[in-house]
């Protein structure tokens, strides 16, 4: 089946909207910090509801569909969980209450969705007129995978926030304390924006460069605007309930970084040779083609994403364990 029902994509899109809103009416209905059992029941609800949206996808006579749902969706996921370390470094950076942070990552979700529905749009726009795309999209995916590899700390992302935030404070009027999860407060008479502001700005513009990461990737996929959005929808619904799950893990998947680099660059070459494709190649009067570029199943790009997550995560598994018992000889 060529295109996705509309009656799917309807009721899918009204059902995980209406999960999100009351997600959001949870958090502010009552601030906590949830506990690793509560996380751990979430994340496994949201990744449930993903396979459920593929299984049913499967059913309804489109496993083509449902496949490149599956890989757009763990890669997405990939991405997100490497993204952590940056919401890591802005919660730390700026001292947010641990029972306020849900609130933070939820406006940092809900941010992202609408920054990642304009971008998706675009892109749509972009590969109906412009196949040569293409090219830019795997050329610009190769060209982050390299950065990933090669940079040492995610720093980098949270000095480029610190500006931002440098502007702000020279225009603004920003008390140094939090009141609650206020945006504002008074201080001896005078209202204040409260450092939530600057956290709020800070995970703004962190999602809008995930975005512009994440999105040619999925692209890189499936060409449908319904699948693109979806994959960054799940993905995104269960990133606040995985932070407070990881937590500290987070720094123990040293690799993890150079998995999704792969899975970038993997998918950046796809992406070109499927230009190529796009464009068609050019022949010699025999009709053979001068060039050749292998196609890239979406069955093979699913095995490469599983694999690459599966390994990076293994060998930090291996690496803390082998770290551990040269410590403990060590002692």
């Amino acid at each position: 089946m060529d295109v996705i029902p509309l009656w799917f994509e309807i009721g899918s899109m009204t059902v995980l909207v209406v999960i999100l809103i009351a997600d959001l009416l949870l958090i502010l209905k009552r601030p906590h910090i949830p506990s690793t059992k509560e996380s751990a029941l979430w994340v496994a609800f949201y990744v449930t509801l993903a396979l459920i949206f593929a299984l049913v996808l499967w059913m309804i006579g489109d496993s083509e569909h449902a496949v490149q749902f599956l890989s757009g969706w763990l890669t997405e996921y990939s991405l997100s969980i490497d993204n952590l370390f940056v919401f890591v470094l802005i919660m730390t950076q700026f001292s947010v209450p641990r029972r306020y942070q849900q609130e933070v990552l939820m406006f940092g979700i809900i941010i992202a969705l609408i920054l990642r529905g304009g971008f998706i749009l675009l892109g749509a726009a972009l590969i109906e007129n412009f196949s040569w795309i293409f090219f830019i999209f795997g050329a610009f995916l190769v060209y982050t995978a390299a950065k990933q590899v090669f940079e040492k700390e995610h720093d980098d992302d949270a000095q480029a926030e610190s500006f931002i935030v440098r502007v702000l404070r020279r225009f603004i009027p920003i008390h140094d304390a939090y009141d609650g999860a206020k945006l504002r407060t008074v201080v001896n008479g005078k209202k204040m924006l409260t450092p939530m502001v600057i956290v709020f700005v800070s995970i703004g513009v962190t999602d809008l460069i995930f975005a512009i990461d994440s999105i040619p990737a999925i692209f890189g996929i499936t060409q449908n605007p319904f699948l693109v959005f979806a994959t960054n929808l799940f993905a995104l619904m269960g990133l606040r309930q995985l932070y407070f799950l990881l937590g500290d893990l987070l720094d123990k998947l040293r690799y993890l970084k150079y998995g999704v680099a792969f899975i970038l660059a993997f998918i950046g070459v796809k992406l070109f040779f499927h230009a190529m494709h796009v464009n068609e190649l050019p022949f010699i009067n025999g009709g053979e083609p001068i060039l050749w570029a292998p196609e890239i199943s979406n069955w093979l790009s699913l095995g490469v994403i599983v694999a690459s997550m599966v390994v990076a995560t293994v060998a930090s598994l291996i690496a803390n364990s082998l770290e551990s018992k040269q410590a403990s000889r060590n002692e």
